[in-house]
């Protein structure tokens, strides 16, 4: 695990790739932009052959740039550092302060892996990696970037802040959808480690990160609620919305029960409605009580017979 320090004192955990998963990742993207240029390559030679040699030299020189060169800078800038084969690896390219790449970090390390690994055979880039204590290449080391795993466990690393009780469930009516996860992740990592910052550093970055979310769905925080909170409060409605679909009949209690697991109704009774009490009985209708037997002597009898 690699710590980086960005430019407002956070540190992020990132697990740098090393060269199995990185030679992997180079031979997927390597064998689609093979198939690609020979695909091309064909549809030129049948399309240029009425033309001459130096013009279809030309044309194959410039498909093989375009093809091997210029399509993986293309994929990379495009999809912010996840070509084909780092998607099926699991890897992305980042730069040194873990932010995502641009056009130029994608235009060095093409340009200088021609050289690192298609003019050598992948033999300088696999040395270069092997001695670099992150795993980089030349052209990650000139282009200033990193290439990361984004397929490990996440540690639980602090105790996210719940909102304020009033201003919990108040953006349930926004869509989140358009917030990408690596800003969810940094605000998550902002609001765990509010503590270890200093508070000034800590209030001007939840205040950017407040304004990078609120620019994403339309609500910007209102002027009494603080960033922290605003931002609290954001985070705890995706984590309530992501419950419900995890969960959703579970939470909403509707649906067909599961077979074999008794649903609510059946795990908890009713109480048998009582009995209606018995009304009482005049003196009149009851019936009359019978006459104490006498005994031989005369005197009244107490309703003992003595056994014979």
């Amino acid at each position: 695990m690699s710590e980086l320090v960005t430019g407002e004192a956070v540190a992020l955990e990132l697990r740098p790739a090393r060269l199995p998963s990185r030679a992997l990742a180079v031979l997927l993207d390597l064998a689609v932009a093979v198939a690609v240029y020979v695909a091309v390559t064909i549809v030129l030679v049948a399309s240029t052959a009425s033309l001459d040699m130096a013009a279809q030299t030309a044309l194959s020189i410039a498909a093989f740039v375009l093809v091997l060169v210029g399509g993986p800078i293309a994929v990379e800038t495009l999809s912010h550092g996840r070509s084909l084969g780092k998607m099926a690896c699991g890897l992305r390219v980042v730069r040194d302060d873990g932010g995502p790449i641009r056009f130029r970090h994608s235009l060095v390390r093409g340009l200088i892996g021609v050289i690192e690994i298609l003019m050598t055979f992948g033999v300088v880039a696999c040395i270069a990696s092997l001695v670099s204590a992150r795993g980089r290449r030349l052209g990650d080391v000139f282009a200033g970037t990193l290439v990361v795993r984004e397929r490990v466990p996440v540690p639980v690393t602090g105790f996210i802040p719940p909102p304020p009780p009033w201003l919990a469930g108040r953006f349930s009516d926004l869509d989140l959808s358009a917030v990408p996860d690596d800003l969810w992740l940094a605000v998550r990592q902002c609001l765990t480690r509010l503590g270890q910052l200093d508070p000034r550093v800590g209030w001007a970055m939840a205040e950017r990160l407040a304004a990078d979310v609120a620019a994403r769905t339309g609500a910007p925080a209102p002027r009494e609620v603080p960033p922290a909170a605003y931002l609290a409060a954001m985070m705890h409605e995706r984590q309530a919305r992501e419950a419900r679909r995890a969960f959703g009949s579970a939470l909403s209690g509707g649906g067909a029960p599961t077979a074999g697991v008794p649903s609510v109704a059946e795990t908890v009774a009713p109480p048998p409605p009582a009995r209606p009490a018995a009304p009482p009985v005049p003196p009149s209708a009851a019936p009359p009580a019978a006459p104490p037997s006498a005994s031989s002597d005369g005197r009244p009898g107490t309703g003992f017979v003595p056994p014979a």
